[in-house]
């Protein structure tokens, strides 16, 4: 099989960077995405800026490809948007490696199903002898592309978390779908901005998304003093959810959740705790009343912008064999790494390659995609995992089993499973953070919150 090429499903930092990787030790790629464009999911939210700077949001596989194509890097303590990040790495990456005859990258390639070559889940006879087949479909039909191993870099943009707090649609959201939106608005634009400004706003979510979300309403209020905020919070409290501040070894990252709770303390913002949201009803003059679980209701408001985070398409894998945790649908290996439930101060230990690959033989969950629900990813993280998958996909194990990366410690410390409990952390002796902390990690740092 080794004269067929690896399939890289998402021409995204993490599956470009593979494709990178891959190209350099002298593989066959091919990277299939769903856009017209690379960076297509990034594209979506490119009015944001990043709170990682050029330097960590570039693999060192992806610039040295892009050095032998004359790329000029961009100054690397600066902090791009989505936007210039697409625009001025991603695309130019995907180009260089076209280039290079090795990596052939295509648009408008949606992959509906990977399986191995006439064998169903059920099947072990020869199993792990059989290429893959990836079913993709194209403007032009569906075709069949035989693989020695697939990279799944795919992300979860795509799969926004609903606004109901049992995790399920709450009654009536897919009714009032026009009035909801699951994005950061851009009120840079004017029209968004029309849509907004004069409005009963709420915001449900407490990542990076939402604080996002809560400066730039903060800001519209301050211009529009008509404009209402209202955000909803599931925990009973809103205290521990704005990040560690100056403690965050990610200064922008620690700015961002500062700008947030000042936004809220400024009165510009309306937090409502303990609010999990069952139902959305249109009442008569077209507005909307949220109503939680215990009974609060926020009524007349006009617009929701609901960031809770992303959860994996995994309907594509129903073919194959996968260990995936059962609570946040990532790789069984790491998913205690990064269980929210236990911790967000991020202790993060070294991973790679041993712990997202799966049953099936040569099949690899890695980027956003291989955190399931888990609410925290750094670009870089995304970097050294295809780094050891494609090194373990070459035979190189020495290099796959090798860690090349320290991440920014974010300065919190904290579950969220404890959020109707926020003594309890406390009371844990030093909870999360008392393990083995070779690598820190906590929230995204080069995408917008989950």
């Amino acid at each position: 099989m080794e004269s067929l090429p690896v399939v890289v499903i998402g021409a995204g930092p993490a599956g470009l960077a593979a494709a990178a990787h891959a190209q350099q030790r002298g593989m066959a790629v091919m990277v299939l995405e769903a856009g017209t464009q690379a960076g297509a999911a990034v594209r979506e939210w490119g009015h944001i800026r990043l709170f990682s700077q050029w330097s960590e949001v570039v693999d060192p596989a992806g610039r040295r490809v892009l050095a032998g194509a004359g790329w000029s890097e961009p100054e690397p303590s600066s902090y791009p948007t989505g936007r210039a990040w697409a625009q001025e790495y991603l695309q130019p990456l995907a180009d260089a490696l076209d280039a290079t005859g090795e990596v052939t990258v295509r648009y408008a390639a949606r992959v509906i199903g990977v399986s191995r070559r006439g064998r169903d889940l059920v099947v072990d006879s020869g199993r792990d002898t059989q290429p893959f087949e990836v079913k993709v479909l194209t403007p032009t039909g569906v075709e069949r592309i035989a693989a020695r191993a697939v990279i799944d870099a795919s992300g979860t943009w795509g799969q926004p978390n609903p606004l109901g707090g049992d995790g399920l649609p709450a009654i009536g959201e897919h009714a009032a779908a026009g009035r909801i939106s699951y994005r950061v608005p851009d009120l840079h634009d004017e029209a968004v901005r029309g849509r907004f400004a004069g409005r009963h706003v709420v915001v449900a979510g407490t990542g990076a998304s939402a604080q996002n979300a809560l400066v730039e309403l903060a800001a519209l209020v301050k211009a529009a003093p008509d404009t209402r905020v209202s955000w909803l919070v599931r925990r009973s409290s809103a205290g521990g959810t704005f990040g560690g501040g100056d403690n965050d070894q990610l200064a922008a990252r620690g700015a961002l959740g500062s700008s947030a709770r000042q936004a809220v303390v400024s009165g510009a913002i309306t937090a409502v705790t303990g609010f999990r949201t069952c139902d959305v009803v249109i009442v008569g003059d077209g507005s909307l009343t949220l109503t939680s679980l215990d009974g609060q209701q926020v009524a007349g408001v006009d617009r929701v912008v609901v960031v809770t985070g992303f959860r994996p398409d995994l309907s594509m894998l129903s073919e194959v064999r996968l260990d995936l945790d059962p609570v946040l649908q990532a790789p069984t290996a790491l998913a205690p790494l990064i269980d929210p439930n236990v911790h967000s101060c991020g202790t993060v230990y070294p991973h790679g390659a041993k712990e997202l690959a799966q049953p099936e033989s040569g099949f690899y969950l890695v980027g956003m995609k291989s955190y399931g629900r888990a609410p925290s990813f750094l670009a870089l993280t995304g970097y050294e995992q295809v780094r050891s998958v494609v090194a373990d996909i070459a035979g190189d194990r020495e290099a796959a089993e090798r860690v090349e990366l320290t991440l920014p410690d974010s300065g919190v410390c904290g579950g969220s499973g404890l959020f109707d409990e926020p003594d309890q952390a406390a009371a844990r002796g030093g909870g999360c953070c008392g393990a083995p902390a070779t690598l820190e990690l906590v929230t995204i740092g080069a995408m917008p919150s989950r």
